[in-house]
């Protein structure tokens, strides 16, 4: 008879960079570029995560935005708050506790310099061969 697999609990950090990096697939499957996922653990008191991306219109800044709001809700990351969402607003912010998502056009990208202001925090690698698929499985 076939023991049982124990399988463990993700840790805290572990669900965060894993929900991180699966937003950050989401993001660039639905034509964000410039993609990148921060570890701000120890350098911010607010969140653990960055996930930054740039749009290629307001609309579909929107429409990420909406996206990513409704991956986190059935990823059991449901969202805490939300700005930006004004037409001709060039960020849009999405707060998910641990995992604080920006996505910006690209002039709010280069005028915010968030990758600038975090350049200390790590760059968590995200893309993968599982990339081509986030999409599908959002």
């Amino acid at each position: 008879m076939e023991e049982p697999k124990q399988t463990h609990p993700l840790s805290e950090n572990e669900s965060a960079q894993r929900f991180a990096v699966e937003a950050a697939r989401l993001a660039a499957a639905t034509r964000c570029h410039n993609v990148s996922v921060l570890d701000v653990r120890g350098l911010s008191p607010v969140t653990d995560y960055l996930v930054l991306a740039t749009g290629t219109s307001s609309r579909q800044m929107k429409t990420v935005a909406d996206e990513l709001e409704e991956f986190g809700g059935n990823a059991g990351n449901p969202m805490l708050s939300r700005a930006g969402d004004e037409s001709t607003s060039n960020w849009i912010a999405i707060d998910f506790f641990d995992v604080v998502i920006h996505v910006f056009d690209q002039e709010g990208r280069m005028y915010y310099d968030l990758d600038g202001l975090w350049g200390d925090a790590a760059k968590v690698e995200w893309e993968g061969a599982e990339a081509a698929t986030a999409g599908a499985r959002a």
